[in-house]
Formats: C-alpha cells, sequence, structure tokens
C-alpha cells in the first residue's frame, strides 16, 4: 500500500530499546513522514538522528505545543509506549480530538514473545471486543497460530536500558531541565537500591520459599492465589477502583475472612519486581492478624507461578496478565478492576464475596478463540529488547501501521 503525501507519524516516548528508532526508519523507506519528540535525556539516548526533535519547555505548556505541531506538521499517526503517562496522556486527548489515529504499544497481553499493539489505549481503554459473540467471530476469521515460544527477550538488556534511561533523566537533567518523569515510580535513586536489595533477598530466600510451596501442596488444604501488583502501575492507578494495592489487598482479605471456606488457604504471591516500597510481607502479616487469618493467609515472594495457579482453587486479582495465565491453565478467574480478558464466560462475573464458593473454570472453546482473536488483532509476535524477536517486531509493527490495519484482523507477513 503506497502512502499518501499526508502520513505523517509522530513518536513520543517508547521502551529503552531501538524498537522505536528501527519501525521510524522503517516507515521513513516507505515514504512516511517521521518525526520524534525526545522530552527527556533518556529519550534522546535512544533516538538521535534527523528525524527527532527536542522538547525542553515546561509541562504545563506541553498541551499547546503539541497541538501546535500536529496541526502544522499535518500528523496523521501518533506512536507511544501506554496512553496514561504524563505528556502522552494529554497527546492522545488532543490527536483523537484532532482526528489523528493514535497507537498505543507496551508489553504483550500473551506472554513471553509477543507485544501488545493497539489502537487508542490498553486495557480498560481497550477497544478489543468484551462481547463473546464478536470475539467467536474474529477466531473464525483468524489464521491458526503456532503458540509454541519463538523468541526470548532479555533480561538483562531490559535492565541495562532502564538503568541507562533513568539515570541520564538524572545526570544530564540540564539539557532537559524542565522534564517531569512520564510514570508513577518511585525516584531512581530511591527505587534502584531497593529493588537490587529486594531481588538479592529474594535470591537467598529462594531455598525457603520453594519449602513453603512445597508444604503448601502436601498440606492438601484447598488454596486460591492472590498475585501482588506494582503499585505504581498505571494497571493499579488508572485502570482499577483502588487508590493502591493496600485497597485492594484490605478487600480480598475481609472478603476471604467472611466468605471462603473455612479450611481454604489465601496464598499472596509478590511480584517478582517489587522494590518492597511499601513492604508488603509486613503489611499482609499485619493485616492478616488483624483479622486472625494468620494460620490461613501464606505470603510467597516468589514460586512458580504455573504451579501455583494450577494447584489453586482458583485465582483473584486486580488485572494483572496473571489473569491470562490462570485462563490458559484453565483455572477460576475472578478480576477486581478492568481488564481486557474479562469477559462472561472466562472470568466469574458475580461478587468476590460469591467467587470464593461457586467459581467455575472459564468456557473451554471460548477461551481457545479469546487468545485467538487477541493474537491476530492487538498483538505482535516478538520482544523490545533482544534479537532475532526485536527484528520480528519492527516488520511487523511497520506493515501493520503502513496499512492501518493496527488492532484488525491482519495475516502475519515478512518484507524486508
Amino acid at each position: 500500500m503506497s502512502p499518501t503525501p499526508r502520513e505523517h507519524i509522530v513518536f513520543l516516548q517508547g521502551m529503552p530499546s531501538p524498537f522505536f528508532r528501527r519501525v521510524g526508519h522503517c516507515l521513513a523507506k516507505h515514504g512516511w513522514r517521521v518525526t520524534r519528540i525526545n522530552l527527556s535525556p533518556g529519550d534522546w539516548l535512544f533516538w538521535h538522528d534527523t528525524y527527532s526533535r527536542n522538547y525542553r519547555g515546561r509541562y504545563a505548556d506541553w498541551p499547546r505545543y503539541i497541538r501546535e505541531l500536529f496541526q502544522k506538521e499535518q500528523v496523521t499517526d501518533l506512536l507511544l509506549l501506554g496512553e496514561q503517562r504524563r505528556y502522552h496522556k494529554e497527546a492522545v486527548a488532543i490527536a483523537l480530538e484532532l482526528g489523528i489515529r493514535v497507537t498505543v504499544t507496551d508489553f504483550g497481553y500473551l506472554r513471553p514473545d509477543w507485544i501488545t499493539l493497539e489502537r487508542n489505549g490498553m486495557s480498560g481503554q481497550s477497544l478489543f471486543p468484551r462481547d463473546p459473540e464478536r470475539i467467536r467471530a474474529l477466531a473464525r476469521e483468524a489464521v491458526v497460530f503456532d503458540w509454541q515460544g519463538r523468541f526470548v527477550d532479555s533480561a538483562w538488556q531490559m535492565a541495562v536500558g532502564d538503568l541507562s534511561q533513568n539515570f541520564s533523566n538524572i545526570f544530564a537533567r540540564p539539557f532537559f531541565p524542565f522534564y517531569r518523569r512520564s510514570d508513577l515510580r518511585p525516584p531512581t535513586l530511591l527505587y534502584t537500591p531497593a529493588s537490587a536489595l529486594r531481588l538479592l533477598g529474594n535470591r537467598w530466600r529462594k531455598r525457603r520459599t520453594h519449602e513453603q510451596c512445597e508444604s503448601l501442596w502436601r498440606s492438601g488444604r484447598p488454596y486460591y492465589l492472590f498475585p501482588i501488583q506494582l503499585n505504581f502501575d498505571f494497571q493499579i492507578v488508572a485502570y482499577s477502583p483502588f487508590p493502591g494495592m493496600e485497597a485492594a489487598i484490605e478487600q480480598v482479605l475481609d472478603s476471604f475472612q467472611h466468605h471462603a471456606p473455612v479450611e481454604s488457604r489465601l496464598v499472596i504471591k509478590e511480584h517478582p519486581w517489587d522494590p518492597a516500597l511499601p513492604n508488603w510481607e509486613r503489611f499482609v502479616h499485619r493485616s492478616a492478624r488483624r483479622r486472625k487469618l494468620q494460620d490461613r493467609v501464606v505470603y510467597l515472594r516468589g514460586g512458580n507461578l504455573n504451579d501455583l495457579i494450577e494447584r489453586s482453587q482458583g485465582v483473584v486479582l486486580v488485572n494483572s496478565s496473571t489473569g491470562l495465565r490462570a485462563l490458559q491453565i484453565h483455572r477460576p478467574l475472578k478480576v477486581l478492576g478492568s481488564a481486557v480478558f474479562d469477559i462472561p464466560g472466562l472470568t466469574f462475573q458475580g461478587s468476590l464475596d460469591d467467587f470464593w464458593r461457586e467459581a467455575k473454570p472459564p468456557e473451554p472453546q471460548l477461551r481457545e478463540d479469546f487468545f485467538t482473536a487477541l493474537a491476530a488483532t492487538i498483538q505482535v509476535r516478538g520482544v523490545f529488547f533482544q534479537e532475532p524477536g526485536v527484528t520480528e517486531a519492527v516488520i511487523e509493527t511497520c506493515h501493520r501501521l503502513r496499512t492501518h490495519t493496527v488492532g484488525e484482523i491482519t495475516h502475519r507477513v515478512r518484507e524486508a
């Protein structure tokens, strides 16, 4: 599909990897106008060439700046990492008002070697249908997928990219003096050492965690799994009814105390990247003691997620991607927030109080149709950080943008 002279795409913040730059160069090769706006030193680090420009103004002036750029430069497309970030939220609202196509990307709903590519927004903002009949219709149009893992991403490259970006924002701040951090993560100089200490501590406790899991399974007592999410994640901040994970934990403990079978346990699993700011382990134990639930609540700082799900009576969560694993493993699931997979027939639609005794596994055929439709429309095979998965993701993302098939059924193609 040959581009019209009007096609002009603007890139805002992306993953700390070459992914956005390479997608931009692919589009430019096919005749698109490409503009990258760097908001911070960390942005500049990953993309600085003739396609990039720097915004060094104040956050208060950003809406006026981006509106003028959209209008003056006749922008037709906007691509960014997550629509809820500071700067992104304002840009998305203005773009939609002006009729500009907005494409949002992030890690894949499917794991481990997919990325998400959606129109307008994700999770609670996702345009993916929640109606089972529409999902079945999409699945009938889609190709049959090979679900075997094809690519492996690099946790090391991800960590190096993240640290490079964040420390650039600290030490090169004079070059972007008015930049305000776009996500809600704790300050880098606090978050980085806290994360490192927690990861190290979890390694030291690996044997103890394994023994906790073995003891849990040997006991034969039924249990439900509740995974904790990152308190600053936009899944919690923007797409849940809770001000933070504290409120979610309290609600789940209250409901479990009064409505779950008395012989059952609640296993609360810490997020593998949680920096313990706050310390959820201490918070959970204190909350459990207050309710006299200390013998029924188990807190884990690790453990094999698939095993924990498979042996559970069901999973309760806010909107974590763990829910997709629960569906794949065919376990009952209750969603407390807003999630793309909270669909009648897949998840429990009654109250949390009723879930403990009435939940049922997902409908097998609807589950298969859901994953097929999801992969065919808003997922792209590939990864952000390690080859050859980066190249695969770049090729298909470029193709979908060029053919305006983001969020639509599309056959996966390779091109030079």
